[in-house]
């Protein structure tokens, strides 16, 4: 299982169980009993919490053995029944867990302090850790987890009997004071690296006041070279009529586990304090960031076949639309022809897409004028998202069809999984083809907490790979189950990428992944700094997409800081952030965010096949600004008159 639990960590993103022991304690064992002394004593009650958190959607149910080892069992007398704890600790994991989870041998730390201790007392500590690793591992453990400890000292002498006694992989956890700190000094940066150089396949952080502080630790332990992962207590615990209350909300939790997982977290848990409505929130946030519930391939939970029609039966991309007759042929003749090289661009030889958004009430008629405006300017697409920023809004394909009717206009729409279970998204689809509907953008979603409606269940059954796949099937014309549905469909779809992702890398393995689900071109995040998108068209060359820039004009210095500080994926360069704030008065901040957005698409132009204008505010007024750097481009109704 060693290489199959890391090979999971490596797809990621991995949702690991909350706390066991405060469980333990809300449900009526005392703190000054053995918690883990449950597993024989009270095994209903330890298997309830191991299956609540499974249902709650857990990939790794962890074991009720935190303090499973002789010296601490010995506090309780319990430590001739040492055997007996381990094993029906991990058999309770185990029958809770199925086939589809991992089960986690925990192993804390004795309590002891090395470095205070003789060589007799540090060989004794040695061959505790050696004992219950033993135990974990012959009653079927598929990875072992050290949690929460303090001294270096300590788990380096935990890794080497884990390493000693079996070949299972190791999460490896400190915990860090509130000054980033551990017992005996060190900073996450240098814990990071020692975990890992002495033999750790995971290293992280658990415990500690909350997600915020142990937030602002795992960011230092990034980038290590192993995995990371973080599982924070629910708040600092206070005291009410006499028990421990942990202050941290699940949502609250929900949303700095998306932000863990943003930052490059491969695994996010929870710690004391929380339960399975933390661990839910934790994995809707996963669902959002890739790893959907249900996978297309082979789930327990609905059965989803990999399509396997011959793929000769898809209608070639470039006849799906007349988007993607554009696209494609600017692709071959302008960008794969002559790459990088200077040419004079026109509307013939450029592909444009401006963002339209459909109306928060009944009336589209802004909408639809705008739409009007940008086509007379030369603007190819209209591209209308779904729900963006998590907000109430008319269906973006009621207003699609509204202008694709009344303005004979082309639509690119946005298709998220965020509001939609297995069963919607495939209507949709399915409408969206009888429609006339077909070029669409595939996109993962913006979670319910940052809109209107924060309470609003996120579904994410399927994330934007997810989605793909399914889609391609249609194109093959078959469904998520195998069945035919009696056509072909010929969607054209798009896939985001976010060149300044903080993961970088892993932005490229899920672009990969994309395209080979079914993407047949990019749509980029906002750049700012040409340097960052030369960076990713070279790095993603090898995919042979089309890449249409996405290009955000800025409207003020605030709107500027705000989407550096607050916004994923974008990063807006300090010297571009400084020129915002030298502009004078509003409509200089409008000029010069107008200026950058032409200096970034002059820089890139004779690479990509077009761009992706997102108007700030609904200044649509702005995108054909933009594009007057492009000759023909960017004139009014009057100008064509």
């Amino acid at each position: 299982m060693r290489q199959s639990f890391l090979d999971a960590v490596r797809k990621g993103p991995i949702v690991f169980d909350g706390a066991v022991g405060t469980q333990l304690y809300e449900r009526g064992i005392y703190i000054n009993k053995s918690f883990d002394d449950a597993n024989i004593s009270n095994p209903d009650l330890v298997a309830s919490v191991h299956a609540e958190y499974a249902a709650a959607g857990a990939n790794v149910i962890t074991t009720n053995t935190f303090s499973s080892n002789r010296i601490k069992l010995r506090r309780h007398g319990l430590e001739d029944r040492l055997r007996d704890i381990v094993t029906a600790g991990v058999r309770l994991a185990r029958e809770a867990a199925g086939d589809d989870h991992f089960v986690a041998g925990s192993i804390g730390p004795t309590g002891l302090t090395p470095t205070m201790l003789t060589d007799e007392e540090l060989r004794d500590i040695h061959d505790a850790f050696c004992e219950q690793a033993t135990l974990l591992a012959d009653s079927g453990a598929d990875v072992i987890a050290l949690e929460t400890f303090r001294q270096l000292s300590e788990i380096k002498i935990a890794i080497a009997a884990v390493r000693e006694v079996c070949r299972l992989p190791i999460v490896a956890q400190m915990s860090f004071d509130t000054e980033h700190k551990t017992g005996d000094g060190a900073s996450p940066e240098r814990v990071a690296l020692l975990l890992k150089q002495w033999g750790a396949d995971v290293v992280g952080a658990n415990c500690m006041e909350g997600p915020n502080v142990i937030y602002d630790v795992i960011l230092e332990m990034i980038g290590c070279g192993a995995p990371v992962i973080a599982q924070p207590n629910a708040g600092y615990p206070r005291k009410v009529d006499e028990r421990l209350v942990y202050m941290a909300t699940p949502e609250y939790f929900g949303v700095y586990a998306r932000r863990f997982f943003q930052a490059g977290c491969a695994i996010v848990g929870g710690c004391c304090g929380t339960g399975p409505e933390h661990v839910r929130q934790i994995a809707a946030a996963a669902r959002m960031m890739g790893g959907g519930r249900i996978h297309v391939e082979q789930s327990n939970e609905v059965r989803v076949i990999v399509p396997d029609a011959d793929s000769s039966t898809e209608i070639p991309a470039y006849d799906r639309s007349a988007l993607s007759s554009k696209i494609m042929r600017v692709y071959k003749e302008r960008v794969k022809a002559a790459p990088g090289t200077a040419t004079a661009l026109s509307p013939d030889s450029f592909v444009v897409s401006v963002e339209v958004n459909p109306p928060a009430g009944l009336d589209p008629s802004r909408a639809i004028e705008a739409a009007r405006m940008l086509r007379a300017g030369g603007v190819d697409v209209i591209n209308i998202a779904d729900g963006p920023r998590a907000s109430v809004r008319m269906a973006n394909w009621a207003l699609g069809g509204l202008m694709a009717r009344e303005l004979g206009t082309e639509v690119i729409l946005h298709l998220c999984g965020r509001d939609r279970n297995l069963l919607g998204l495939q209507s949709d689809v399915l409408a969206f083809h009888l429609l006339g509907l077909h070029n669409l953008v595939v996109v993962t979603g913006d979670p319910p907490k940052v809109g209107d409606y924060p309470h609003a269940t996120a579904v994410f059954d399927l994330d934007s790979i997810g989605m793909l796949r399914m889609i391609q099937g249609f194109n093959r014309g078959i469904d998520p189950a195998g069945k035919p549905v009696g056509d072909v469909t010929r969607f054209f779809c798009a896939c985001g990428a976010e060149p300044a992702a903080r993961d970088y890398e892993r932005e490229l393995r899920r672009l990969e992944a994309k395209k080979t689900a079914g993407a047949q071109f990019v749509m980029t995040q906002p750049v700012y700094d040409p340097d960052v998108l030369d960076r990713f068209l070279r790095d993603t060359e090898h995919l042979d997409m089309p890449v249409l820039v996405g290009l955000l004009p800025l409207a003020s210095y605030r709107n500027a800081e705000f989407l550096h500080n607050e916004v994923p994926g974008m990063a807006v360069p300090e010297e571009i952030r400084r020129r915002m704030q030298l502009a004078k008065g509003a409509s200089g901040a409008r000029r010069e965010g107008v200026q950058i957005a032409q200096e970034t698409l002059d820089a890139v132009k004779d690479r990509v096949v077009g761009s992706y204008i997102m108007p700030p505010f609904g200044r649509y007024e702005a995108a054909l600004e933009v594009l007057e750097c492009i000759d023909g481009y960017g004139s009014t109704p009057s100008d064509q008159e």
